[in-house]
């Protein structure tokens, strides 16, 4: 057993796909099924079951996935009094939604580790800013990158404000910008109801006193993608999107009036590890730029 084995357990705990945890960790999901397999022979206990797609932690596993936290909590810890934090066994958890993920991977990522190669950077995917800031609390992460706003007891640092924009089939009669009140008895995928950030639409809808017909109602980005693709309905996503969709084939116009987002990267109230304090001060050079 060693420390990549534990942190393969908690990222597919996590994520509950092994797809997912592969992705999240920059590894090749096959090789990260057989680590999983081997370590389950070496304690002689099943740590995951099958379950459609995707994978549930079973009874034992949930205690090992328990103590590989604690144990890689410890390492950190240990890593950030001994103040090394570039060491080739330092890691960075950041917690993000699938909305803002491509942007922090093309983006902040690579300039971090080219400052910091010795630091492997481990994203805990979440689906909303709501599972962003209980990754934080819950200390699954040391940062997270979300918009705004978030719980008083979290520390922001705002590194953009993403335009909303409404991305559509091909074909559709619409002006550029398109005036709020043109999404009345627009075909829309929404996020899930009751959501935040459904409610935040929602309350856009009312403010606007507009009513879409909501055909899709998903947290996940793919199911959007879809159901824009296949010419069922239209989405509002942030404008940092627009290069995916337009190789899509969509069409990506602004609303009028604008409504745009503060994105920032947020974190519990207390101190740091340096590798985090490090990636927070690249993020506010770059914001700064």
């Amino acid at each position: 057993m060693n420390l990549q084995q534990l942190r393969y357990v908690v990222a597919t705990a996590e994520h509950r796909t092994m797809t997912d945890a592969a992705r999240s960790l920059y590894i090749a999901q096959p090789a990260l099924s057989r680590a999983i397999r081997d370590l389950e022979r070496e304690l002689g206990m099943t740590l995951f079951a099958r379950s459609g797609r995707g994978v549930v932690v079973t009874a034992q596993g949930r205690r090992v996935v328990k103590l590989a936290r604690e144990a890689l909590d410890a390492v950190r810890e240990i890593e950030s009094l001994a103040g090394h934090g570039g060491t080739s066994e330092a890691e960075l958890r950041i917690a993000s939604t699938p909305n803002l993920e491509p942007g922090l991977a093309a983006r902040l990522l690579p300039a971090y580790a080219a400052e910091h190669p010795g630091v492997r950077v481990h994203i805990v995917r979440c689906d909303g800013r709501e599972a962003v800031v209980s990754a934080i609390r819950d200390q699954r992460a040391d940062l997270g990158l979300t918009d705004l706003p978030v719980p008083p007891d979290l520390v922001t640092h705002p590194v953009e404000r993403q335009e909303i924009v409404l991305i559509s089939p091909p074909g559709l009669d619409l002006p550029d910008p398109v005036p709020v009140s043109r999404l009345n008895g627009l075909r829309l995928a929404l996020p899930a109801r009751g959501s935040l950030r459904r409610r935040e639409l929602e309350a856009m809808f009312g403010k606007y006193a507009v009513r879409p017909i909501v055909v899709l109602e998903t947290d996940e980005r793919n199911g959007w993608l879809k159901a824009a693709t296949s010419g069922q309905a239209s989405l509002l996503w942030y404008r940092g999107m627009a290069e995916q969709a337009a190789r899509a084939g969509l069409v990506v116009r602004s609303l009028e009036p604008a409504v745009r987002r503060v994105i920032a990267v947020v974190h519990a109230r207390r101190r740091l590890p340096l590798i985090a304090q490090d990636f927070l001060a690249l993020t506010e050079k770059g914001s700064a730029a």
